[in-house]
């Protein structure tokens, strides 16, 4: 659907009533584009990050800028070093000199160790500090800029690349205010970084329309073979999506009694296993709790959340997910926030969060990788579908000024499903433009 507002703030009236009248003013963002170049980039800082991270800047298409240049598409910074609050003031330092010259949609990103841990309560506030410090730059940078947060654990510093390609790109252009965990892992680096996937299969559920079918494109345009995976009403959209992509379609409803069987039988015979299996089907049926019937709390429950378990389950317990396979689930910020005429809904999606951060160690034990992607408001046909003035809070209660788009989540399960992001487990990325709603 079409943002008029954001039609209309961008033309020459426009522009100039937005300004003056202080109004949202949702920019443009950088999305990706293969072959697009990063730079130039200023790094900065002195802890134990800052040479693996020039190392694999080196790597890519960019400049390498002192932040004596004029202009800037990045801004790094390795806060690993700061080992009390006194040396908060390094953040100050590095950035107030530079912060203005980061161009649009430019990307701000700081490297940190894991409170947890630091091997001092003073190191663990002051690593806690930069939380804060990340999410108010997020709020601050505009025109299309985002800021993250990587606590890098000990040992891990050489499984961070793929996180930087992917936050660094416009691959992130609707995630903001992030915080990311890399723990140690095994790097799986790719022999092309454009193609990860080639080899692969990935199953995708709710592939038929919006967010999955957007999925399923990703997935397919970093080399997998998808499997697009929806209820058989919805047959004949699946086939299209699958035969785009050049995968296979197969319809299953997964709240069925032996849709669990059924889909362990189709893994095992036609593909032996799966490399990425992706969480993504899901419904709504929205009423306050005290109109709701039980149908309508029982079946947005078992579809979002208890599936989800049936099919973990059994992917493990037949080791269903080649070695360094990775299972993504799909959130939402209303399991963040919550939200009201949802309590069905906001209670599956953080189950799903729960889902995610009670079985990351398992997974790990199996060399696999479990995490989730928590959407806002994103432009699909259920968004349409709002009123007016619902849709356009939506759109516009974020540090962009506009609602995502269904690729922006596929972009973000891209990076999760990487290969080389064997070190990114148990995390819950938002993808929501950093809502102003919510932690």
């Amino acid at each position: 659907m079409t943002d008029r507002y954001a039609t209309f703030a961008h033309s020459g009236a426009g522009r100039f009533l937005v300004r003056r009248l202080g109004l949202p003013d949702p920019p443009k963002l950088r999305r990706y584009e293969k072959g697009a170049e990063f730079g130039p980039v200023a790094l900065g800082g002195d802890g134990r990050l800052a040479e693996p991270t020039r190392q694999i800047l080196d790597k890519l298409p960019i400049s390498l800028s002192t932040g004596a240049e004029d202009r800037c598409a990045a801004l790094i910074f390795d806060a690993s070093g700061i080992t009390g609050s006194e040396g908060l003031g390094s953040l100050y330092e590095y950035f107030h000199p530079i912060v203005r010259s980061l161009l649009p949609s430019g990307r701000l990103v700081v490297l940190g160790s894991p409170p947890e841990m630091c091997t001092s309560a003073r190191e663990a506030t002051a690593q806690r500090a930069l939380e804060g410090f990340v999410r108010s730059m997020g709020k601050e940078v505009g025109r299309g800029s985002t800021a993250q947060l990587v606590y890098v654990a000990p040992g891990a510093e050489e499984a961070t690349e793929s996180t930087l390609r992917f936050l660094l790109s416009g691959r992130s252009a609707y995630v903001s205010g992030q915080v990311v965990r890399i723990g140690p892992a095994a790097v799986d680096v790719p022999d092309d970084w454009d193609q990860p996937l080639v080899g692969k299969t990935a199953i995708v559920t709710g592939a038929a329309r919006g967010i999955g079918a957007a999925i399923a494109r990703v997935l397919a345009r970093e080399g997998a073979h998808v499997v697009c995976l929806d209820v058989p009403a919805a047959g004949e959209e699946l086939a299209e999506v699958a035969n785009e992509v050049k995968g296979t379609a197969l319809q299953l409803d997964l709240t069925a009694e032996d849709a669990p069987r059924r889909l362990a039988d189709f893994i095992a015979t036609r593909h032996v296993h799966a490399d990425v299996f992706v969480h993504n089907a899901g419904i709504t049926r929205d009423k306050t709790l005290g109109r709701m019937d039980e149908g309508q709390w029982s079946s947005v429950l078992d579809v979002n959340l208890c599936s989800q378990e049936r099919i973990n389950d059994v992917l493990l317990a037949e080791n269903l997910l080649g070695g360094n396979g990775r299972i993504v689930s799909v959130s939402s910020v209303s399991g963040i926030a919550g939200n009201r005429g949802q309590t069905n809904y906001a209670t599956s999606k953080a189950g799903v969060i729960g889902l995610v951060q009670a079985t990351a160690g398992a997974v790990a034990e199996h060399g696999l990788t479990i995490n989730a992607v928590a959407p806002g408001f994103i432009e699909t046909t259920m968004t349409a579908a709002m009123p007016m003035f619902v849709r356009e809070g939506g759109r516009r209660l974020n540090s962009m000024s506009q609602g995502g788009l269904p690729v922006d989540v596929a972009e973000t399960i891209a990076w999760l499903a990487h290969p080389a992001s064997g070190g990114v487990n148990g995390n819950v990325i938002r993808v929501c433009g950093q809502s102003l709603l919510g932690a």
